[in-house]
């Protein structure tokens, strides 16, 4: 009985020990064995892999994908014309050489995340004191983010390398203070605010032109109408002249006769005209003397008056 208590301690033991020196890598990391803290081995290829038992030897793990470092940090910096800024920004970086990694960073990407940081805010510094607010937003954008790389790349693959390949640097946002953002927005909506008024008064200047046009069309096509009517209205006359005449010429006595009715019905035009006249002694009643004479009629009285 004792006998086989020994052996299956012996097994277990034997198994505990064989699992101390197994050890798997898998393929997004590098495995790093230490043998009594000193960096014995990387294995950057996956799969089931051997080392002596610990204390002799020891294994950690080393992320190998592509990493990304957000910007914590929210401490304004300076541009060229003195204006303060916030910006947010990412990289992204990759661990290349775990051995340099380890000996010139850290042990983990924690470490190299810290670094890193304090490395590319600098860079991101450096760049933005050199440009106007103007370029930070919109010109010259992307060669600051393409100047802050190289910059970056510089340090990390300086005389003591990293061991890490920076991918790219972004900013992903660039803003003012709290404290001038207001002004800001107001200076742009007054601005926003002219180039209404601007426009407005263009157009009210464009209808006035257009309203003005169309009244001196207006005018000349009513002046072209009226010059057109008397025209028309001269000729008529004219028209009308020739052919009283020729009627009249005709009968002397009976245009005569037909101009002092006329001139008599102009002469009362209203009922309430009054004319006094002397029936001898004026050419208005000649007509009608002759006409009462002829038809053996007796002249009016010399003091009566017609009335309407």
């Amino acid at each position: 009985m004792n006998r086989i208590g020994l052996i299956v301690t012996s097994l277990l033991v034997a198994l505990a020990l064989l699992s101390s020196m197994l050890f798997v890598v898998d393929q997004r990391q590098f495995g790093v064995v230490y043998a009594l803290g000193q960096v014995k081995e990387v294995i950057s290829e996956p799969g089931l892999k051997f080392k002596l038992p610990p204390p002799l030897q020891n294994v950690s793990y080393i992320d190998k994908r592509l990493l990304t470092l957000d910007s914590v940090d929210t401490e304004p910096m300076l541009t060229l014309e003195k204006q303060r800024v916030v910006i947010d920004w990412y990289v992204r970086w990759r661990i290349t050489d775990p051995l340099a990694y380890i000996r010139n960073v850290g042990l983990d990407e924690a470490a190299g995340a810290n670094q890193l940081n304090r490395v590319v805010r600098n860079a991101f510094q450096e760049e933005i004191n050199r440009r106007t607010v103007r370029e930070l937003l919109s010109s010259r954008r992307e060669q600051l983010m393409q100047d802050v790389r190289r910059e970056v790349l510089e340090v990390v693959k300086g005389t003591k390398p990293w061991g890490i390949d920076i991918i790219d640097v972004r900013i992903t946002r660039a803003d003012y203070v709290d404290a001038i953002t207001e002004s800001v927005y107001r200076r742009m909506e007054a601005e926003r605010k002219r180039v209404a008024n601007e426009l407005r008064s263009t157009g009210a200047a464009e209808g006035e032109k257009i309203r003005a046009d169309a009244d001196r069309q207006r005018e000349v096509a009513v002046a072209n109408a009226y010059r057109e009517a008397q025209k028309v209205k001269g000729e008529g006359d004219a028209l009308a002249a020739s052919t009283y005449a020729e009627a009249f010429g005709r009968d002397p006595q009976f245009a005569q006769f037909y101009r002092s009715l006329e001139a008599y019905k102009a002469s009362f035009a209203k009922k309430s005209d009054v004319l006094v006249v002397d029936p001898s002694g004026t050419e208005f009643f000649r007509a009608f003397r002759g006409g009462m004479s002829g038809g053996g009629g007796g002249a009016p009285a010399a003091n009566s008056a017609p009335r309407r």
